[in-house]
């Protein structure tokens, strides 16, 4: 299921969602321009390793010009393709700017860098050992989304389904869509705890982890940084 829009309008123009969605696009570009073994390098630099996190943390060097905790920030600018930059944006586009709007600008952008770290250290905490470098914004997003569905959870979503040549589209509200998205990344994320396969973790695809973990913290931190509180704010530039 692929979400088009919701029918969730706003009052504000969501600088700090354009923002995001721009630095995204122009770190993927420089990816892009990098030959395939300065690549790799490039990623194992700024992307979470997580055997590397661990031994920062326990205070053994890791000879990285870019201190280790840094890559909890930095890998959430980074993706593994085209694709995978497609899908995040889009749900950054649809969920982000409403999310934006009930927080302000500047409590926005310290939630979604906030729930980016928290995700990848749910997913590290899953896989220490692991050397697959962990990357993506779907981590702060799945915060997002956390967010969205405690504060618009009857917000209208609209969303097709890829059927082949066959593309049926359909209306759920926000909790159906988003409570069917958490369930299906905690399945997955338990169900790599039973499998030698480790499937997102150890053999690379997927981090569940990293998904659920956001959401859950997501939804944590929200509701404490105003998103409830409807008051108007002195943060905001309206259009």
């Amino acid at each position: 299921m692929v979400p088009i829009r919701d029918d969730n309008p706003v009052t504000i123009t969501p600088y700090v969602t354009f923002g995001l969605i721009a630095v995204n696009v122009l770190a993927f570009l420089y990816e892009s321009s990098l030959p395939p073994q300065q690549l790799d390098g490039f990623m194992h630099l700024a992307a979470v390793v997580p055997r590397e996190l661990t031994a920062s943390f326990a205070g053994i060097s890791v000879n990285q010009p870019v201190p280790e905790w840094l890559t909890l920030i930095t890998s959430q600018f980074l993706h593994g393709g085209i694709l995978h930059l497609a899908g995040n944006m889009l749900f950054l586009w649809i969920f982000g700017n409403n999310v934006e709007e009930k927080l302000g600008h500047v409590k926005y952008l310290f939630f979604y860098l906030t729930c980016g770290v928290l995700a990848s250290l749910t997913q590290w905490y899953f896989a220490q050992s692991s050397a697959i470098p962990s990357l993506g914004a779907s981590g702060a997003i799945a915060g997002v989304l956390g967010a969205y569905i405690l504060r618009f959870p009857n917000a209208e979503i609209l969303g097709v389904i890829p059927l082949g040549l066959f593309f049926p589209t359909f209306r759920v509200p926000a909790y159906w869509f988003l409570g069917f998205w958490f369930i299906e990344q905690s399945f997955y994320g338990l169900a790599s705890l039973q499998t030698p396969t480790n499937i997102g973790m150890e053999n690379g695809g997927i981090a569940y982890w990293a998904h659920a973990g956001g959401f859950v913290f997501g939804a944590i931190l929200a509701p404490l940084l105003g998103l409830f509180n409807d008051k108007p704010r002195e943060d905001y530039f309206y259009r």
